[in-house]
């Protein structure tokens, strides 16, 4: 996949599809307008691409963001497109629906044909919507494909719906609107090694400022190290017994060890397990860690040995 952040650097071929959107978690309604797009790209020979954007440094337009930009563009990647569009928000913001349909898409993208959700908007100060959108494409001889919005539960999936789901700690049902785990890529940093000293070492991993946190509490992970999957449990929150400051991430991976300091290790959040909590001793928190990771274990078994 041939990836562009700036539309300063744009070289697509002479004709292409489009998928347009933030596409924040990359979700199933998300995935519905790409592949149509990559599917319509086979059909008639022109090149895939989607066009997002990096949200703006000062706040997410859209809320914070489910996935980091390197996990977000991977799962586009998957999905068969070629071209991976994602300048920075300022960068074409402040363009009309006009500017953006000539400038960006048929001049710089060789767009041929669009797809989007049914709830798309572009433009200064989201000026234009879909109607706008067909009129001007069609003017220039670009087909406009719009979407319906994907249903679960009679609710439409979304990301608003997909971090509420998050927040509360609801991960199957956040994982199932998702396509595939909700997860993070983040380097692992150094800690004060408290888990080494109690005999069970975690990777610590700090969420970037804007990026959307799950209920603190304790969860069964797995770990891609490697390019091996390892049962892990994860901690995610403050340290109260510990007197721990600010929010953490720490994963115990039981059947590792390793060195994988400064390493970007992907973790999958598979369900929650209980709050944080505050234990009387070192040793209540060891047990458990120890009854986390047996958790782990057990959700990992293949069919049949739980």
């Amino acid at each position: 996949m041939h990836c562009r952040n700036t539309l300063e650097t744009i070289e697509c071929p002479a004709q292409t599809s489009i998928a347009l959107g933030y596409f924040d978690g990359v979700h199933l309604g998300h995935r519905t307008v790409i592949e149509s797009a990559v599917q319509d790209a086979r059909e008639n020979k022109r090149a895939s691409a989607v066009f997002t954007f990096e949200p703006p440094q000062r706040g997410g337009v859209k809320g914070k963001s489910i996935l980091t930009q390197t996990e977000k563009m991977r799962r586009v990647q998957k999905l068969g497109v070629e071209y991976y569009i994602c300048p920075p928000f300022e960068e074409f913001c402040g363009l009309s629906p006009e500017q953006f349909v000539q400038d960006v898409l048929v001049r710089r993208l060789g767009a041929r044909a669009v797809f989007c959700g049914e709830d798309f908007t572009f433009g200064k100060d989201k000026a234009g919507d879909v109607a706008l959108l067909r009129r001007l494409c069609e003017a220039c001889g670009v087909r406009v494909h719009v979407l319906d919005l994907v249903q679960r539960d009679a609710d439409a999936v979304s990301s608003s719906r997909i971090r509420e789901c998050l927040e509360q700690g609801n991960m199957q049902e956040a994982n199932a609107m998702l396509g595939e785990a909700y997860c993070i890529d983040l380097p692992v940093m150094h800690g004060q090694k408290l888990g080494t000293t109690l005999g069970f070492p975690t990777i610590n991993q700090i969420y970037p400022e804007g990026m959307l946190l799950p209920q603190q509490g304790v969860y069964v992970t797995r770990a891609l190290i490697d390019g091996i999957w390892y049962p892990s449990a994860t901690g995610l929150g403050t340290r109260p017994t510990v007197n721990g400051t600010g929010v953490t991430c720490e994963t115990f991976i039981p059947d590792f060890s390793g060195d994988v300091y400064g390493d970007t290790i992907r973790v999958e959040f598979c369900c929650y397990l209980w709050p944080t909590q505050k234990f009387d001793s070192l040793q209540a928190l060891s047990d458990m860690v120890q009854r986390a990771a047996k958790a782990a274990k057990e959700w990992h078994a293949p069919q049949g040995q739980r």
